[in-house]
């Protein structure tokens, strides 16, 4: 699904079961089920430090592949405040 309201182009995308990617303008999130969980931003790779089980850890491993281990941790509220910020 492909969004384009002016400069807002925004494209979801799922890319696996229970993982959808939104993009945002350069801004990429992962969603492990409905949980905005990593992505890309103008820094490079991030991902949350709440833990949620054993398939989101994988989903967040998958998604952001050899960028995992360097990712930086940031909180969940970083991110549920960007989706918001660029969502709405």
């Amino acid at each position: 699904m492909l969004l384009d309201k002016g400069a807002l182009k925004m494209k979801l995308k799922p890319i696996g079961s229970n993982m959808t990617e939104l993009n945002i303008n350069g801004i990429s999130i992962l969603f492990s089920y409905e949980t905005p969980v990593a992505g890309y931003n103008s820094n490079g790779a991030f991902k949350t430090d709440q833990h949620y089980s054993k398939t989101t850890t994988r989903h967040i491993n998958k998604y952001l592949g050899n960028d995992s281990g360097n990712a930086e941790l940031v909180s969940q509220v970083f991110i549920d405040l960007l989706v918001n910020k660029i969502v709405c």
